[in-house]
Formats: C-alpha cells, sequence, structure tokens
C-alpha cells in the first residue's frame, strides 16, 4: 500500500461494503436445499486420526502466515509431540461445528487490482487475508471430507468442492 490512502480509509470502506451487501440481502429468501439421494445418509464427521494430522502436517507448504505463531518448518519438525493434541482439537471442532476463535482471526492485506490505477482510491483495493495455517487445513479437510460422499453430491467434484468450501466458510469462519 502507498501513502496515498490510510489504513483507515481502506478499513472504513470494506466495514460499508460489508453492511452494504447485508443490507441490501437482509429480505433475501433462505436458501433451497435438495434432498439427498435415495439410499443415502450421513450423520456425523468421520473422526481424523492422529495419522492424518501427521500425514497432513507433513504435506503443508514449507511457507506460513504472519498469524501463525509457529513456523511450518518448527511444527513439521515437531508434529509427533503435537499431533494428539491437534488430533483431538480437529475433531472436537468438526463433532461440535465450531472452531475456537483464534482460528478465526487473519491478517488483511490491501491488495491493488490493477498497477496501472490510481493508488488513493480505495475501491480499487481488494482484501488478501492469511488465516493461520491451521484454519486453512482444517477447512479443506471438511472439504475433502464432504466432496468424497460422492453418493449425496449430484455435481460434478471440483463445483462441490468449491460450493462446500464457501458454504463452510461462511458458516464456521466468518466473524464480522
Amino acid at each position: 500500500m502507498t501513502n496515498d490512502i490510510s489504513v483507515s480509509d481502506v478499513h472504513r470502506f470494506f466495514d460499508d461494503k460489508v453492511a452494504g451487501v447485508r443490507a441490501s440481502t437482509s429480505g433475501a429468501s433462505l436458501p433451497s436445499y435438495r434432498s439427498a439421494l435415495s439410499g443415502c445418509s450421513w450423520f456425523q464427521f468421520q473422526p481424523l486420526s492422529v495419522e492424518d494430522v501427521i500425514v497432513a502436517v507433513r504435506q503443508l507448504p514449507d511457507k506460513h502466515c504472519i498469524s501463525d505463531s509457529v513456523s511450518t518448518s518448527l511444527l513439521k519438525e515437531n508434529i509427533h509431540v503435537l499431533a494428539l493434541f491437534l488430533t483431538f482439537l480437529f475433531n472436537q471442532s468438526l463433532s461440535v461445528g465450531s472452531v475456537p476463535v483464534i482460528f478465526k482471526a487473519a491478517y488483511i492485506t490491501p491488495c491493488l487490482k490493477k498497477s496501472d490505477l490510481h493508488t488513493s482510491d480505495a475501491k480499487l483495493y481488494r482484501p488478501i487475508f492469511c488465516l493461520r495455517c491451521w484454519s486453512v487445513w482444517l477447512l479443506n479437510s471438511c472439504c475433502h471430507i464432504l466432496t468424497n460422499l460422492n453418493c449425496c453430491l449430484a455435481c460434478n467434484r471440483h463445483t462441490a468442492h468449491t460450493t462446500v468450501q464457501k458454504q463452510l466458510y461462511s458458516r464456521y469462519f466468518q466473524t464480522f
């Protein structure tokens, strides 16, 4: 970001934008859902195993967000110590349908939509948010679990994953 616009201006713009969207959709009808295909039932998430968590952590990219209190490389080196706790935490989140508040925090960086645009107009920025790696991993795990229920999803796998990811994010991770 440049000195042409203040952080407060960008913050105010996005707060106003969210308020505008909420106001314009406040009278919208509730979403409609299709019934599951016959013979398809699902009642709860399959609990994650310690091995699931270890494998997932080892597959994380070697980068991390500023909001992560531990670097990914340090986490990978010590996963054998943390895996049991993390497995419990993730399974609790899945079973109660809620994630810890700390998982909902993100750093947001305003990014100019196009480099040739004037830098003093907040409308020309888009928010890039960085969630903790655990939040992203848990969200992706939920999506993977749900999109693997092929008999319940009547659309292609990529579309199903994207739709499920958006619904889970809006349900469990949105806080503003």
